[in-house]
């Protein structure tokens, strides 16, 4: 069984390429999946927790496009089916907060608490959890002003959610 965690916070390693090659290395030790994204485009935890738990569900049913976990799980944070656009939904050099999704497998021995420690390492946590820009959001969803009319600035989550739930059924 897979355990999925969530880490909020600021790189410790402002180099982006630097950064990357930190995590990746730290993925490979730990056998586990690690994919960062931009906090300011995701809307809450559970539109994390749902596109992990629908890549993990692609790759269990043979359906997934990507043929690493982490980038179907930003194939599906960003809602996009095409990976080129997914990208847009990681970070880039002006990123400020980020956004980690760790999924390995869960053995009950401790070591989940490592990854939480060496992620910790490499991420300032802030406490903040997800805080996102809305007009990030909208551009990147593609959220256009009738949209927001109708349902309201509240329902962006909603409308997010929405979108990845609506992924599969368009094939």
């Amino acid at each position: 069984m897979k355990e999925i965690r969530l880490f909020f916070g600021r790189p410790v390693i402002k180099d982006k390429s630097q950064f990357i090659r930190a995590l990746k290395g730290l993925a490979a030790s730990l056998g586990s999946t690690i994919q960062v994204l931009d906090a300011d485009k995701v809307v809450s935890e559970r539109h994390l927790m749902l596109a992990a738990e629908r890549a993990l569900a692609a790759f269990g049913e043979r359906r997934n496009v990507a043929m690493d976990l982490g980038v179907e799980i930003l194939r599906y944070a960003s809602a996009q089916r095409q990976i080129e656009r997914a990208m847009y939904m990681g970070i880039s050099d002006s990123t400020e907060r980020i956004a980690v999704v760790a999924v390995a497998e869960a053995s009950g021995n401790g070591h989940e608490v490592s990854i939480e420690a060496e992620i910790c390492r490499l991420i300032e946590m802030d406490g903040a959890g997800s805080s996102y820009r809305p007009e990030a959001v909208r551009e990147t969803f593609d959220i256009s002003e009738e949209e927001i009319r109708a349902a309201g600035e509240s329902r962006i989550p909603d409308l997010v959610l929405e979108r990845i739930a609506l992924m599969d059924a368009y094939r």
